[in-house]
């Protein structure tokens, strides 16, 4: 590696363009990484999506869920499954491993389902995604007037100019029904024209629909030949032709379940004779073999696909408008949004995927005031939700800590060198490692949010040690007389192997979280990455930079103030990393973890030196003559670690310091929306009164619309509000304050409230899944767990996703005596639906808005007596439903839920802010305490699963860093007992890291532990240091003692100086002195701190003491043994 000192000292103004090069290139790269909160990772599943209007959860389960996921089970890569039935929805999630190609998963799964035979009104869709297909910002638009003239000029106006802004990907406006196209036969009318609903279908059908005839050449050109046009005003589906033959269903088609895209023989022709015209049509069997409702032939006989016309045939065709009336009606609402209390409607904002997030908020506020004004009916414009502010705090704030570092880092430098000139050329290896760790990020792909900052603001603290190795061993070099360039050249040529080992040593514990899977690897990877770039990348510097800089700025001391003298004698010898020639070696030389020349201390520091010498002295010399005494000490010491580790609180991520959270409302299920909505003013009035909240933004119901609904599955008569709080105010207050005004609220169900931190795409909560043979095991067990979680300390909440049942209306079809009247149940069920709810028929696009088409009964049935006299049409007339059905109102599950297609509950616990594992370990303890019904189980899963597969991945990380480390370490003093000495440090390592987070009340986390794999390479480098030097004195012939004595006291320097340099230039993070994002970095850098004092300070007590015992033991046998052939000589 010296070979590049040689090429930068002889090209030295090649290495200063360099050097501005890459300061110019690492600032660009700096300042155009896209700036997000946390990495972008793409979740490993996939969701199919299932709307079944009008199914109940059972039939939805049954029809579609149990089908998908059954057939998805052959898909690669699938780990688990599990689907959510609700009413007239289903929610099916496949789960991958991290990593999986969706996009060929997403094609199998999408050939899977359109292998299935669902029913034919089932709408499937497949979504996948991401961190980016979240929405970087929510706008909230509330006017006065018609909601739906709004959303027309929203969509019209502000939609377009919203996604033509840069880095706009889509907007998209909800909280709107949306409208249709309602059709409402008159019974009379269509009797007296011998018409069916069916006919109303029909037309529909058979017009509106372009149809390609090829082409036509005439005079040299080739023209398309295109029939018909397209239906584009409601004036066009009035005048469409309905003629008597439409009702026979020569064009209509129907299958088993009653329904098509045209209308079915069962709803639609039967329907039609019940209005008046049974038998009047002649319907019989349709083109493709379904049959009508009276099954055979008319009342003049006609059979067949001609289905010849009954009495009723016209001449003349009749309209559609001359026998029902045509309108555009706001479809039903399924869901209500409200900010602060007021209808609103919603803009969600996603970005492209190279685009910056704080830029995309950025433009799209700034356009918004001009936007407001182009829209007419003054509406008024909100940002209720907005990722920028928090991003560019959370980056700023980490900058700033990463800056105070950085000057701390300097003062611990000029501290020890007492030099301004050998300071600033070691300070620069500092930014100069970061901009070209900047460059190498921007290569990568990654963009700058608070992982990756943090790695660089982490770094800063370690990219100066090899610069400090280098500058003073340069600096001993330079003496007067001695030629410059080969002083410095020498001297580099020294440490060249050393640092280069050290460095791969410090990166090397960064391998295994490669292979940490999940979110905390896809989390963390880039985080370790960034820290080997900044490592490599001061490397470079401290080998090419830093020797240029040093050879212009350094100058050899003018004369010397006395001669530091080794106490034992001066060293010369030759260590790894050299190139051959024997000098002496400097302290800071032999700082690394192979090894470099000793010598004394150099002379312009001696008395800095001679003072920290004489401090350390009397210490060491007591843990050398009493290893016994000290190492009984250290076993103590390590007995109380463990002793403490079950005070330690422990959580997941931890809390992202948001100033949002969300609250949940659980009602009765049942509730009907206008219910919701009174229910959920009660709440928002007390949110609203919370001092501190600036937003409260409600979600009545569902629209299933969006990415969280998608993979959040849904719940039945379910109210989220999303809560802003002031940027400065205190989360925990407000949480608790909110908790308590409403839980004294009555009739507002079950609330639960839950912060922003666990998420990360993952939840935050405690899951209880279970499992029982049977729906009523089932309930009982659930509801057993459910009661006692509501129990259990360290815990705010707990619900059940298995609620109480909702009541439906059944009609059991007496199938008997239907098929006495010539009918099946299908046929049955489908005058009933029909009747019941509008029926669609397909859909048109007018003035560029598609809208559906539905047939409406003109009566429809109100009430459980109505729904009981509903006329059905028979061959023999028409009789009441009770003829053939009966009607009972019975109750089911709101939600059906299996997993890997077991019915399944989920009891979600939330634990409170401070101790997840305390939480997670008396769950525990209270479940197994349970004594279910038999064959029923109950697992733990949510964050308690996701928290102890990452402490199990990061806890075997970190064994195998360290044996990573033992194998450098063999490899470097080849031997195999020497580096097991050298790794006892770890252990001490640990005692001030856990010591420090329970004196702090900080939970030991997933960044702690990567705190603590960063500690494996950080720590054994300070025993390296040691041990090294002792060794080069021993092989010049001290004893053991002497050479511990002297190897300690010259090296107590350096190893305190990095030391100090990593401490101070984390010491703004770990204290928290901005406020934000340290649920990153605060716990990391107080990790690395605690044990860097610990393992430091015990390292220069303990090892010297462990080391004088084994190696005394080796050193007197060998003793024994020279004795032994001494005298057999004489």
């Amino acid at each position: 590696m010296h070979l590049l000192s040689v090429f930068s000292l002889r090209n030295r103004a090649l290495i200063a363009l360099v050097t501005i090069v890459v300061a110019v290139f690492g600032g660009v790269a700096l300042t155009n990484l896209k700036q997000e909160l946390i990495p972008s990772v793409q979740f490993p599943q996939v969701a199919i999506v299932s709307a079944y209007p009008g199914a109940t959860p059972e039939v939805v389960s049954n029809d579609v869920s149990t089908k998908i996921e059954q057939a998805i089970q052959v898909v690669p890569n699938l780990e688990s499954t599990s689907a959510t039935s609700s009413t007239g929805q289903s929610v099916v999630s496949a789960s991958f491993d991290y990593g999986s190609n969706l996009a060929s998963a997403e094609d199998k799964i999408q050939t899977a389902v359109n292998a299935l035979s669902l029913p034919d009104t089932v709408q499937t869709q497949i979504v996948t995604g991401s961190f980016d297909d979240l929405p970087v910002l929510q706008l909230a638009v509330t006017a006065s007037g018609n909601q739906e003239q709004l959303v027309d000029r929203l969509n019209a106006t502000a939609v377009p100019d919203l996604e033509k802004l840069d880095g706009v990907r889509q907007a998209d406006v909800f909280g709107n029904p949306g409208r249709r196209i309602v059709i409402t036969p008159n019974e009379d009318e269509l009797a007296a024209r011998g018409l069916t609903t069916q006919s109303i279908s029909n037309a529909l059908d058979d017009n509106g629909t372009l149809i390609p005839g090829g082409t036509i050449t005439q005079d040299g050109k080739t023209l398309s030949v295109q029939t018909g046009q397209r239906i584009a005003s409601l004036d066009d589906i009035r005048g469409l032709p309905l003629t008597a033959s439409s009702g026979s269903g020569s064009s209509g088609s129907s299958d088993s379940s009653g329904s098509s895209s045209g209308g079915t023989a069962a709803s639609g022709t039967a329907a039609g004779q019940r209005q008046g015209q049974t038998g009047a049509s002649g319907t019989g069997t349709t083109a493709t073999g379904g049959t009508g409702a009276t099954g055979g032939t008319g009342a003049t006989g006609g059979t067949g696909a001609t289905g010849g016309t009954g009495a009723s045939t016209a001449s003349t065709p009749t309209s559609l408008g001359d026998v029902a009336t045509v309108q555009i009606e706001e479809s039903p609402r399924t869901s209500i949004s409200r900010v602060d209390g007021k209808t609103a409607l919603t803009i969600a904002i996603t970005k492209t995927q190279e685009a910056n997030t704080v830029d995309v908020s950025e433009t799209v506020k700034d356009a918004l005031p001009g936007i407001e004004a182009k829209v007419t009916g003054d509406p008024q414009f909100t940002v209720v939700f907005d990722q920028a502010p928090y991003i560019q705090q959370s980056i700023d704030s980490l900058a700033e800590e990463g800056l105070l570092g950085l000057g701390f880092a300097v003062v611990v430098i000029l501290v020890f060198l007492l030099s301004w000139r050998s300071t600033l050329v070691t300070a620069i290896s500092i930014p100069t490692s970061v901009l070209l760790a900047a460059i190498g990020m921007q290569a990568a792909g990654y963009t700058l949010n608070i992982i990756t900052l943090a790695a660089l603001t982490i770094a800063i603290g370690r990219v100066v040690d090899d610069s400090i190795v280098v500058i003073e061993n340069i600096k001993r070099h330079l003496q007067p007389g001695v030629d410059r360039g080969r002083a410095v050249l020498d001297a580099v040529r020294e440490v060249a192997g050393a640092v280069t080992a050290s460095t791969l040593t410090t990166v090397a514990v960064f391998l295994p979280v490669a292979f940490v899977a999940e979110l905390v690897g896809e989390l963390f990877r880039p985080f370790a990455l960034t820290v080997t770039m900044a490592l490599l990348a001061s490397l470079f510097v401290s080998l090419t930079i830093v020797p240029v800089l040093a050879y212009w700025w350094l100058r050899a001391p003018r004369t010397h103030r006395h001669a530091a003298t080794p106490t034992t004698g001066s060293i010369e010898t030759t260590g790894p990393g050299t190139s051959g020639s024997p000098t002496a070696a400097s302290p800071a030389a032999a700082s690394s973890s192979t090894g470099a020349l000793a010598s004394a201390d150099d002379l312009h520091d001696a008395g800095t030196s001679d003072r920290l010498r004489r401090g350390y002295l009397p210490v060491l010399r007591w843990a050398v003559g009493r290893p016994a005494l000290v190492l009984v000490l250290a076993l103590v010491v390590l007995g109380g670690t463990a002793a403490a580790v079950p005070f330690v609180k422990t959580n997941y991520l931890g809390d992202s310091g948001q100033n949002t959270f969300t609250v949940t409302q659980d009602l009765e299920p049942g509730t009907s929306l206008d219910e919701q909505s009174d229910a959920a003013r009660k709440v928002e009035r007390v949110l609203q009164d919370v001092s501190g909240v600036e937003t409260v933004q409600t979600t009545i119901g569902s629209s299933g619309q969006s990415i969280q609904a998608a993979f959040g599955g849904g719940a039945s008569a379910s109210v989220q509000y999303n809560v802003t709080t002031d940027a400065g105010a205190d989360q925990a207050t407000i949480q608790s304050t909110a908790r308590d005004r409403i839980g004294r609220i009555d009739g507002v169900g079950e609330v639960s409230l839950s912060s922003a931190g666990g998420g990360f795409g993952g939840s935050s909560d405690i899951e209880v899944d279970v499992t029982a043979p049977t729906q009523s095991e089932l309930e009982t067990a659930a509801k057993q767990v459910l009661t006692k979680m509501r129990d259990v300390d360290g815990t705010t909440s707990a619900t059940s996703n298995l609620s109480a049942a909702e009541p439906y209306l059944a009609v059991r079809v007496d199938r008997t005596k239907a098929a006495e009247r010539g009918l099946t149940e299908t046929q049955v069920g489908g005058i009933v639906a029909a009747a019941v709810s509008p029926r669609d028929t397909g859909s048109v696009e007018i003035d560029d808005a598609t809208l559906d088409v539905y047939i409406a009964d003109p009566q429809p049935p109100t009430t459980i007596d109505a729904l009981e006299s509903l006329s059905i049409p028979t061959a023999s007339g028409e009789v009441p439903l009770t003829d053939v059905a009966t009607v009972e109102q019975s109750d089911g599950p709101t939600t059906i839920t299996t997993s890997n297609a077991v019915r399944t509950a989920t009891i979600t616990v939330t634990p409170d802010s401070t101790n997840l594992g305390q939480a997670v370990q008396n769950v525990t303890q209270a479940v197994d305490a349970l004594d279910l019904p038999k064959g029923a189980s109950a697992t733990i899963g949510g964050v308690a699963s996701s928290q102890s597969s990452a402490f199990s991945q990061l806890l075997l990380a970190v064994l195998v860093a360290i044996l990573i480390v033992y194998v450098i370490m063999v490899a470097t003093f080849r031997s195999l007992l020497q580096p097991i000495l050298l790794l006892l440090s770890v252990p001490f390592a640990a005692t001030g890291a856990l010591l420090l987070q329970i004196v702090t009340g900080i939970p030991l986390g997933v960044a702690s532990l990567i705190g603590l794999l960063m500690l494996v390479g950080i720590v054994v480098t300070n025993a390296i240091v040691l041990i090294d030097l002792v060794n080069q004195y021993r092989r010049r012939g001290l004893r053991v003692r002497e050479a511990l004595i002297e190897g300690a006291t010259r090296r107590l320097r350096p190893i305190l100086m990095t030391a100090l340099a990593t401490i101070f230039a984390l010491l703004p993070m770990a204290i928290g002195l901005t406020g934000k994002s340290g649920f990153i970095s605060q716990p990391l850098a107080l990790v690395v701190i605690g044990g860097l004092v610990s393992s430091t300070l015990l390292t220069l007590v303990v090892l010297p003491a462990l080391y004088s015992v084994v190696e005394g033991f080796r050193e007197r046998r060998a003793d024994r043994k020279a004795e032994r052939e001494a005298t057999t000589e004489h």
